[in-house]
């Protein structure tokens, strides 16, 4: 039985053909995403790549993911920062959505104008514990309800309320579901249900809104968030693997999905804020290679900025350059040995330097009557067995090792607790949201698909 297996995205729509009784993957294309105008088209043109390799072939099953047109686009809306809001955000990164802004507190006029300007797809409304504080949802319904965005919003705070939040937005004509809270006890995660809500909705509505209804009606299975894919494939691997951390760079985010414990290695540090789950996801919208290549430049050129000033006297001005192309053509692969291929490839390391930093845990020092302790929030990645590079950037770079030692520990931020000596993999043929796809059909045959695809580096 042969299965095909789509991931829509956003910058290119890749398939891969696998064989299910070999458990092979038997040819892989991909071609730019046509968002413009019809998705299909995109996925017409891959086909006619794959067909090249491997002939015609009739699929039993068809199964597709997307993130094309940028992905969910989505805004968490939590009481603290540290705690609900966090949750919220949690929640909404584990689902596949990407996670444009995070509000705490009582959101004011300012922060209204700001989520109108956002526009996003989806809103994540949380708050207090159940029984706990009813103050702050209720106030965050009506100012969102008073929004003129055509949002839908997923409440997910104190249950005592929850259906009086439902009525205030109801009433500003927003489309709205209930389900559990994502705290429901102080510094207790609670994902699930929104993970679910979420998944839900975007079946629901944003297939259509992102212009894939049609190729929806091709598939075997509804289509499910890229990312969502890639979260499941790298539970199924960790199952075999162990604790593993996976870097997806791609157009338009940089994904970084960490699958261990992330409890303190060393015996004296204490955990600090809210617990972390064992499957997490970040996702950074402002470090994508082309659509969001203009922000990574700004933050790149800040932390890094010697980077682009080589033995060959590269200049600003040639990186603007560089910008202006990637900006008219999201689909421009420079060649490697060329300067705005070293450009390609800087960018890239700094990419995954700032993803894995953001994503891994800190350790804070502090001192007591009994000398130094430490405190950590976040997970601590210390002892992750392998890092996995995945997306277009690190595989046709030359070098992808080289970009992935970005991830790795620095002995002059020893604070941050990325992984110390981990070992790298390369998924070579963007098979990690296919595997995660499959996984939903055949756990056992994902699991085999990846150890016999990843390469070690």
């Amino acid at each position: 039985m042969k299965t095909l297996a789509i991931d829509f995205g956003s910058t290119f729509t890749k398939v891969s053909a696998i064989c299910m009784e070999k458990a092979e993957i038997i040819g892989t294309a991909k071609a730019f995403t046509t968002i413009e105008t019809d998705i299909r088209d995109g996925l017409n043109n891959a086909m006619k790549e794959l067909h090249g390799q491997i002939g015609r072939v009739d699929f039993a099953q068809k199964l597709a993911a997307s993130s094309a047109g940028g992905g969910l686009k989505m805004v968490a809306v939590g009481l603290v920062p540290a705690l609900t809001a966090k949750a919220a955000s949690t929640a909404a990164c584990s689902a596949g959505a990407k996670v444009v802004k995070t509000f705490a507190y009582e959101l004011s006029t300012a922060e209204q104008q700001e989520i109108f300007d956002i526009n996003p797809d989806l809103i994540l409304l949380s708050g207090g514990t159940d029984g706990g504080n009813k103050e702050a949802i209720l106030h965050n319904a009506k100012k969102l309800a008073e929004i003129d965005r055509d949002f839908s919003v997923i409440i997910a705070g104190n249950k005592s309320v929850a259906q009086d939040v439902l009525d205030d937005l109801v009433q500003g004509f927003k489309h709205a579901v209930i389900c559990d809270n994502v705290m429901p006890e102080f510094n207790t995660l609670e994902i699930m249900s929104a993970k679910n809500a979420i998944r839900d909705l975007f079946m629901e509505k944003i297939i259509e809104a992102k212009g894939l209804t049609e190729a929806a009606k091709l598939m075997d299975a509804p289509i499910i968030p890229t990312p969502l894919a890639v979260f499941e494939g790298a539970q199924v691997l960790s199952e075999s693997l162990g604790d593993i951390l996976v870097v997806d760079v791609g157009g338009a985010t940089t994904d970084v999905y960490s699958m261990c414990s992330g409890v303190p290695v060393m015996t004296n540090v204490s955990l600090k804020g809210l617990p972390e789950p064992f499957a997490k996801r970040t996702v950074e919208g402002d470090l994508g290679m082309r659509y969001s290549l203009d922000s990574l430049v700004e933050i790149a050129t800040i932390e890094r900025k010697a980077v682009f000033c080589g033995d060959n006297g590269e200049t600003m001005a040639e990186l603007d350059k560089f910008r202006a192309l990637c900006a008219a053509d999201p689909s421009f692969v420079p060649e490697p040995s060329s300067l705005f291929g070293k450009f390609d490839k800087a960018l890239c390391g700094m990419a995954v330097n700032l993803a894995v930093e953001r994503h891994s845990g800190k350790l804070e020092t502090a001192y007591s009557p009994f000398g130094q302790i430490f405190y950590q929030t976040g997970k601590d990645l210390t002892d992750v067995k392998y890092v996995i590079g995945v997306g277009g950037a690190i595989i046709y770079s030359p070098d992808p090792a080289e970009i992935l030692t970005n991830a790795v520990r620095d002995e002059y931020s020893p604070e941050i607790l990325k992984p110390v000596k981990p070992k790298f993999l390369l998924d070579k043929k963007y098979i990690f949201a296919a595997m995660g796809l499959v996984s939903r059909v055949d756990k056992q045959l994902a699991t085999k698909i990846f150890h016999n695809e990843l390469k070690e580096l």
